[in-house]
């Protein structure tokens, strides 16, 4: 994400038509993002000089050199230490405070209110007038003016004790590790105050929402006793909580500011260096290039960037206005509405998150929380993910119908459809011998080379790399032209598409590592940034010499190596608020574990909800789009995550559906996404609608509106997981995607009202039921033909003799789960082909008791089957369902074909009308 971009990358300074001019878009992006701080002189570079420290760091950290050479090497707690120090320097120095009397005095009553309530758990284990004393100290520093062009000197204090506090861990490491729950006076001081400093500058950088939930886990975990009954608790002291949450990694030091440190820094620097290489501009350019000339094309052309684009920025607010002060005008020019135009750009940049390879930070916060390889977080996520943005380009179609609009002129005339076809063809077989090329090749050159085919693999690649450069360099390098302009005719797709392909070198570089060699997200992040980091330095040389345009060699090499600190500066400035929201984040996650919060919170769901599925899952996306209105993506799906996602697995089993729990983490981070989006306080629709000069209210509400097609993927994949491709073939796979992105079309139609023409009332609730009928075919057949037949719990052994190979036998258990209480719940147990049902059983692992007529677990084998879905002695089995054979639920397509069709007659019959009465008006 850039903080400016200039003329000499393409940039675009006048004023769009919302008013605002780049500087003061680029200042709006770094009031969210990378800090309003206007600080110039010593100060602004000391600010530039720490984030460039940071980034070389989380560098450092991440690659092998501290192994290799034996020294700088830190453990896991150690780099989060540093990484928090970082972020809460950084936090009070490029992000001043806003001075309104609200927000001054809600600043202070933060620590006023910590304050007193650590006071009352400190009992006798710390003196009160330390606390209180504290508690002052901070309250003064927050209510001292500031000015936003100066540091003032509290702030720089203030900075100075919260990385201390912060490092903490890194200083005293090892005396810490020896008195393990057993706070000094120093430690005591160090938690209270980082706890406080930690808040206010979550308040600086994320405003008021993470904070005020923060601070009501830390009151809850204080006032325990007196919280209603369903939620009380014994409540926890002082002591206690300071361990919890300071000294260990339970806390704010836990998996999310880990998953901070170690992953999703070097994924925000890679995606930094890459966009002050050029290749944003690139992606914009190509995207208008090959689709600005279709119907409405340059809104097609906006979601097409902002997909692309979304592997550059992980901010929302940052993709909107990089892309969107060029694409929204354009969009405005072929006839949208201001509102419909931000609205597009919104929809499209905040669902850059959910497209893989590179998502956005709570992606790689599933990795941990899910214990899966971060391979198969992107393999589950890509269909739904590519589903939504295809969904997303055929709404701009819909609404470029519905208003007649055209594309913009081409600046060249296509040839014949064969050639063009032909020409298709062979790109892709093209690429595709080339990939297998490469895959094979470099299958032959590790076992040829050994330990030196690193090496070889990197010379391969900058001859790759020179290669590309000096082709590019044929072409004229993209410039982003002034939006506001008449457009004449849009860039020819060939030269453009050629002038940058080396940009797709570090991408292929980062998909190479994550899917092809597994390396972790870290290592593969890091190897792409470095490779990012020699095209930064060497670009711009070869390009002098390629080219020979002028530029001498060394004013190449300067502006290489300033580019280069500049993508390091911009990396670290972009990561403050996610540090900042991580560690914060880790509060409320501490604060669960450590109160048992999450089983209460059960029971008040259960309740809520009656049991049932489909309402805990509304439950669950109304609270993420609550916490929308406040947190970012990141913090909302940690919070909504640690409190339901074991509900929903809990209730689904309680329910008879098994529910993996990825695809549950994954109907969270949906919703969470959704954050900048939400009215009335979504900053990606405030962003474009500064942008477009529309109203941001009407531009969030019509955002949103385009988004339900996202909102709808997450309750469909719950229910059908074969969307999110778990234990499916490729040619299953590939069916799947076809039917699920012609059922999501539908949906679009039916919720724009337009399908051919415009919809009547039945056609639209034809196309909801058609929809729905091709994600989900089984639930009609389910209902006309029950999958499972039930029989006695004491014919056990016959059910499992009549189970099919490869068919899981279904039985629902009741018994005391692993917090004590008694409940009912539904296993899928996979049973061991061949032999007698009895023998099944015990293949499985499970040893049956008849005890009058009820069918008890008397034994669970250690690593079976059995004890893998959890199962364990002394469990009733109530109730035993097998499969029986039943028809394909894919039959039920045929009447939907049949009803679709009914539709499309009846559709074009009006249009048939319509242009007959068009004619004959004509010719009257």
């Amino acid at each position: 994400m850039p903080e400016t971009r200039d003329t000499e990358t393409g940039g675009v300074e006048p004023a769009t038509p919302g008013g605002l001019s780049q500087a003061e878009l680029d200042e709006l992006v770094a009031s969210s993002d990378t800090g309003a701080r206007s600080a110039g002189g010593y100060v602004g570079r000391l600010i530039a000089g720490i984030a460039l420290l940071w980034s070389l760091f989380q560098l450092w950290f991440a690659s092998p050199l501290p192994f290799a050479l034996g020294f700088g090497v830190f453990n896991d707690t150690e780099a989060r230490s540093i990484h928090l120090a970082f972020a809460v320097v950084l936090a009070f120095l490029a992000f001043p405070a806003t001075r309104t009397v609200g927000t001054i005095v809600f600043g202070m009553a933060v620590p006023v209110v910590l304050g007193s309530l650590f006071a009352f758990s400190a009992e006798d284990v710390f003196p009160h007038w330390v606390i209180l004393a504290i508690t002052a100290v901070v309250a003064l520093g927050i209510l001292l003016p500031a000015r936003p062009d100066r540091v003032a000197i509290q702030e720089w204090i203030m900075a100075a004790v919260a990385a201390y506090c912060s490092a903490y861990l890194f200083i005293y490491y090892a005396p810490l590790a020896d008195r393990v729950g057993q706070p000094i006076f120093l430690d005591y001081v160090v938690g209270i105050t980082g706890l406080m400093l930690l808040l206010e500058a979550t308040r600086r950088t994320l405003g008021p929402a993470l904070v005020l939930v923060a601070g009501f886990f830390l009151v809850y975990t204080i006032l325990g006793p007196y919280m209603p009954e369903i939620i009380s608790h014994k409540g926890n002291n002082l002591r206690e909580i300071i361990n919890h949450h300071w000294l260990t990694t339970e806390g704010v030091f836990g998996i999310a500011l880990g998953v901070s440190t170690s992953f999703v820094f070097l994924f925000v620097l890679f995606g930094s260096l890459l966009d002050r290489a050029g290749a944003g501009n690139y992606f914009i350019q190509v995207a208008f290039s090959l689709m600005g000339h279709l119907r409405g094309g340059p809104a097609k052309a906006a979601v097409v960037s902002s997909a692309m684009t979304g592997l550059i920025s992980g901010s929302s607010i940052a993709n909107v206005v990089t892309t969107g002060t060029f694409t929204i005008p354009l969009m405005k020019k072929v006839g949208f509405s201001a509102e419909k135009a931000g609205a597009v750009e919104v929809a499209s940049s905040v669902n850059g998150q959910i497209m893989p390879p590179v998502m956005g930070a709570a992606a790689f916060l599933m990795v941990e929380y899910v214990g899966i390889p971060y391979f198969d977080v992107v393999r589950h996520a890509f269909l739904p993910a590519l589903i939504s943005y295809i969904a997303l380009v055929y709404i701009v179609h819909l609404e470029a119908c519905k208003a007649g609009m055209e594309g913009l002129p081409r600046a060249y005339e296509p040839g014949p459809w064969m050639r063009r076809i032909v020409g298709f063809v062979f790109g892709v077989l093209a690429v595709c011998a080339l990939s297998l090329a490469v895959y094979y090749g470099m299958g032959w050159i590790r076992p040829a080379f050994g330990a030196s085919a690193s090496y070889v693999v990197f010379a391969l690649l900058v001859a790759v790399y020179v290669g590309l450069v000096f082709y590019s360099s044929h072409y004229p390098e993209p410039k982003m032209d002034n939006p506001n302009a008449p457009v004449t005719s849009l860039p020819l797709p060939g030269p453009t598409v050629k002038s940058g392909l080396h940009f797709i070198l570090p991408v292929v570089v980062l998909i190479w590592a994550l899917m092809v060699d597994r390396l972790s997200p870290g290592l593969s992040a890091f190897w792409a940034s470095a490779f990012m980091m020699f095209i930064l330095v060497t670009q711009r040389p070869l390009f002098a010499i390629f080219r020979r345009n002028g530029e001498p060699l060394g004013e190449a090499v300067v502006r290489g190596f300033r580019e280069l600190v500049e993508g390091l500066i911009a990396g670290a400035r972009n990561m403050i608020g996610i540090g900042i929201a991580t560690a914060t984040a880790g509060i409320i996650v501490g604060a669960v574990s450590q109160t048992g919060v999450g089983s209460a919170l059960a029971d008040v769901v259960e309740v809520l909800s009656g049991g049932n599925l489909l309402a805990i899952l509304f439950l669950t996306a109304i609270l993420s789009l609550i916490l929308g209105m406040g947190l970012p993506t990141t913090a909302n799906y940690i919070v909504v995550s640690a409190l339901l996602a074991p509900v929903i697995v809990t209730l689904g089993q309680e329910n008879g559906l098994i529910v993996p729990l990825i695809a549950v983490h994954l109907f969270v981070f949906y919703f969470g996404i959704m954050a900048d989006v939400t009215p009335p306080v979504g900053l990606a629709s405030f962003a474009a609608a500064a942008v477009s000069g529309g109203d941001p209210i009407r531009t969030g509400f019509v955002a949103f509106f385009y988004s339900l097609r996202t909102a709808a993927l997450p309750f469909l994949f719950i229910f059908n997981t074969d969307l999110l491709l778990m234990n499916v073939d490729w040619l299953h796979g590939l069916f799947i995607f076809v039917v699920a992105t012609l059922a999501m079309l539908l949906f679009s139609a039916a919720t724009q009202g337009w399908f051919l023409t415009r919809s009547r009332i039945w056609e639209t609730v034809a196309l909801l039921l058609l929809a729905f009928t091709f994600f989900r075919p089984g639930f009609w057949m389910d209902m006309i033909y029950p999958p499972y037949e039930e029989v006695p719990p004491t014919e056990i052994s016959q059910a499992a003799e009549r189970v099919p190979a490869g068919e899981p036998l279904r039985l629902r258990v009741s018994g005391v789960d692993a917090v004590g209480e008694r409940r009912e719940w539904v296993v899928l147990l996979n049973l061991p082909e061949g032999g007698s049902g009895s023998e099944r059983l015990e293949g499985a692992g499970l040893t049956l008791l008849d005890q009058d007529g009820k069918m008890i677990i008397d034994d669970v084998a250690f690593g079976s089957a059995a004890q893998d879905v959890g199962l364990d002695w002394d469990q009733e089995i109530v109730r035993v369902l097998t499969p029986v054979e039943t028809p394909s639920k894919y039959w039920l397509y045929i009447p939907a074909l049949l009803l679709l069709g009914l539709v499309v007659l009846a559709q074009r019959r009006r249009i048939e009308t319509a242009e007959t009465a068009a004619r004959t008006q004509a010719a009257s």
